[in-house]
């Protein structure tokens, strides 16, 4: 691409292949959120053919989430700095490498290893996707394709499940790696033609203490809600653990308010609107792990659906969204983005409030239209929302606020399975008069106690994103209105 044009609006050639470019973003946005919800059907199969618990294979899924969340922050910093495509391409090398690494595992560590080469690859692309998207794409377009982007995040988040229960049982376990390869390769073969050479990149220098700081955060964090999950959260070492978390996020917060280049720009969140757009798409995606820990276990096992079934009532959720997102997307462009995030997620805790409702004799009927709902909100509000994120931001930090939309994404996901779970022990736990971390053969009322709770919390997780947004509609709307007087 010639440097005379500032911008890659400008260039018309660019501009003939913005459709294209956002293909290749799409279909890597899609692999790197869906293996990291795809493993969790394979975990029984994984746990008998390495000869594994169930406690030590979980951490096939949770090593992945861990990894995008510890470097995802410096990834997006670094394709502030060496071009945001540039470090998109590269990973989408290492993602595919290690996808094919991950189907010949036969040991734990190999394994893990393997997820973790994955994640490094997925963290790239997923850091740089939204700002390569805002760089490329005209404002009165931006809506559209980010919606499109969300919708793909979501709809691999979501359909890990149900999809990777049909290639299991038709192909093999190692096949939910494999089916990156191929995908992957067209992907990268399409972006070889399409890409552009970077225009934007900023001198700066890596914020190593940020970075090791951040990473001791997450890796803390996650260890201690997610292995509390199991031995409960009075164990000394989880205690430990949550704690280091928390020192090492204020050391990290106090690093980067002195430092001259820092691994997070804390000066994005003094726009209120970036600030409340963040928060909220974290609300939504916990609230949407809670539904997706819990949705199979009622369906396999209250509605007794087999495994294949509860796959497809469960997809009603991401064929919504995809049908919803790219429409709300293409009207945010025209209506604003405020009003629309405010509808979707007033849908979202009626559907959650639907879901509360259910027990073991619920039609499949009303089941459906509750888990639709669900996902006709989430359309409704991520797109509009990515876009709102990504208009707030200067165009030399754009892959910084991508990366922290990213991230904040990916910690939403553990933290919506840390409420889920927890909470539905604890009520099941209470109920049983002991303490309980699984179904009680003959007793669906246990479970249904904690399931009900589990969604009147995450309805609330809604409620209180939906007050957020709409105080942010106000805010928005009224100084619109003070500058129109002035």
């Amino acid at each position: 691409m010639s440097a005379a044009f500032a911008t890659y609006q400008e260039d018309a050639a660019i501009q003939k292949k913005r459709w294209l470019i956002l293909v290749v973003l799409n279909l890597f946005t899609f692999m790197s959120t869906l293996d990291g919800s795809i493993v969790n059907i394979a975990l029984p199969v994984l746990s008998q053919k390495l000869g594994l618990p169930i406690a030590q294979i979980e951490w096939v899924t949770t090593g992945y989430l861990m990894a995008i969340c510890s470097v995802i922050l410096f990834f997006g910093k670094l394709g502030d700095m060496l071009g945001k495509i540039r470090i998109f391409k590269l990973g989408t090398y290492i993602f595919v490498v290690g996808s094919l690494l991950c189907g010949f595992s036969s040991s734990l560590p190999f394994l893990i290893t393997s997820r973790i080469i994955q994640a490094l690859g997925a963290s790239m692309t997923m850091a740089n996707s939204q700002g390569i998207i805002t760089d490329i794409f005209p404002a009165k377009e931006r809506g559209k394709a980010l919606g499109l982007i969300g919708t793909f995040v979501s709809l691999g988040s979501i359909a890990g499940p149900s999809l990777g229960g049909i290639i299991i049982s038709s192909l093999g376990w190692e096949y939910i790696f494999w089916v990156n390869v191929p995908i992957g390769l067209i992907a990268i073969f399409i972006g070889w033609k399409v890409l552009p050479a970077d225009l934007v990149k900023v001198k700066s220098k890596i914020d190593v203490p940020g970075s090791l700081l951040f990473a001791v955060f997450i890796i803390a964090l996650f260890t201690g809600l997610l292995l509390g999950q199991q031995a409960g959260y009075n164990n000394i070492w989880i205690i430990l653990s949550l704690i280091l978390a928390a020192v090492a996020l204020v050391l990290f917060l106090r690093i980067e308010l002195v430092r001259s280049e820092p691994l997070l720009e804390l000066s994005l969140f003094k726009n209120p609107l970036f600030s409340v757009s963040i928060l909220c798409g974290f609300l939504v995606f916990a609230a949407n792990f809670c539904f997706n820990i819990i949705a199979p276990f009622y369906a396999q096992n209250m509605l007794n659906l087999t495994p294949f079934a509860a796959g497809f009532l469960l997809m009603l959720f991401p064929i919504c969204m995809v049908i919803v997102a790219p429409i709300s997307g293409a009207l945010s462009d025209k209506i604003g983005s405020e009003p629309l995030t405010f509808a979707g997620l007033i849908v979202m805790v009626i559907a959650q409030f639907g879901l509360a409702s259910l027990h073991d004799g619920s039609s499949l009927l009303i089941v459906g239209i509750w888990i639709a709902m669900l996902g006709i909100g989430s359309g409704l509000f991520q797109s509009p929302n990515n876009s709102l994120v990504m208009s707030q931001v200067p165009r030399t930090q754009l892959g910084s606020a991508g990366s922290v939309n990213s991230l904040v994404r990916n910690v939403g996901m553990v933290v919506g399975i840390t409420i889920a779970t927890t909470t539905l022990f604890n009520v099941m736990s209470s109920k049983a008069g002991h303490r309980v971390t699984g179904l009680i053969p003959g007793r669906p009322d246990i479970f249904l106690s904690g399931m009900h709770t589990v969604f009147i919390v995450s309805s609330c997780i809604c409620l209180a994103a939906a007050l957020l947004t709409g105080w942010r509609m106000y805010y928005s709307y009224s100084g619109k209105h003070a500058a129109s007087k002035g």
